[in-house]
């Protein structure tokens, strides 16, 4: 078998659709279907079936299509170790919420394209973290950043590489903004203004709010945290947040940490990867970049 049908079907697999697969790679679908064809009939079993219009891989084909992501990968490293490729290339598609590619991921990306200028990176904006550990699962992403409490994870790898303090802010101009002692009962009157449902933060401040029978009086949900900043420096209400994010909003005076006497769980910001991914050379070096980058924050 050849790496160009290793390719396409690696591509068909992920897309379940073989006219687009003839998109991606830019071949005629019927160049796509003859050589799944001719992979079927070396390997003597199907590795597609069509329900309807849909198109599913079958449980051959589930199991092949990990050996077929090694078998791709090995060919590109044994090309960058015998000179047969000046520069590793590829892609790596990159799952981040917000305040990671805002406050974090800059200086590692800088240096990652300096190392690999031919390695595209693709971003796809995970609104939480189940979202990313969900397309993590799905094959969708190749590798994500992840800011929750520590959870071990049955079907992928997880790196805790920073811890992350959360804050609980206001303008300055807010009644509680100069009070020596905030206590949980104090925010009942308070507009919040959250992230999305499914954020991890939001999640752990929701739950430490039912448990006091805290339930606040207003809420605003918003996809874009620096919209959320925005809106408690304009006195709109208070927001429990990252200390990246404010961080120098506070230093600055534009807001305020409120003196919140309550314990909440340690955030830490984690790499993930699906256990059974391929690890490419371009990949295990962004991996690695990240730790010496983060852990030395």
């Amino acid at each position: 078998m050849e790496t160009k049908q290793l390719m396409t079907f690696k591509i068909a697999a992920e897309t379940l659709n073989f006219t687009q697969t003839a998109k991606i790679l830019k071949f005629a679908q019927s160049s796509v279907t003859a050589q799944i064809k001719s992979l079927e009939t070396e390997l003597d079993t199907k590795l597609f079936e069509r329900l309807g219009k849909r198109l599913y891989l079958t449980e051959a084909g589930k199991q092949f299509k990990s050996y077929a992501e090694k078998m791709i990968s090995l060919s590109e490293e044994a090309k960058i170790v015998t000179g047969g490729m000046k520069e590793p290339s590829g892609t790596i598609v990159i799952g981040a919420q917000e305040s990671q590619c805002t406050y974090r991921l800059p200086p590692i990306l800088k240096e990652f394209k300096n190392q690999f200028p031919h390695v595209k990176l693709v971003f796809k904006p995970a609104h939480s973290d189940e979202m990313a550990k969900e397309q993590l699962l799905k094959g969708e992403l190749d590798i994500a950043f992840i800011m929750d409490v520590m959870k071990p994870g049955d079907s992928l790898t997880m790196e805790s590489l920073i811890q992350d303090d959360m804050k609980l802010v206001a303008s300055p101009d807010h009644p509680l903004a100069w009070e020596n002692k905030v206590v949980t009962k104090d925010l009942e009157q308070e507009t919040f203004l959250l992230t999305e449902k499914g954020c991890s933060y939001r999640t752990i401040l929701e739950d430490t709010l039912r448990e006091a029978d805290v339930f606040p009086a207003n809420k605003f949900e918003f996809v874009s945290i620096e919209a959320i900043k925005q809106c408690v420096i304009a006195e709109l209400g208070i927001a429990i947040l990252p200390a990246m994010v404010v961080k120098r909003d506070i230093e600055e005076g534009r807001m305020k940490e409120l003196n919140w006497k309550q314990s909440i769980p340690s955030f830490f910001t984690q790499i993930a990867w699906h256990k059974n991914k391929e690890l490419t050379i371009p990949l295990l070096s962004f991996i690695e970049l990240t730790r010496q980058t983060l852990k030395e924050e």
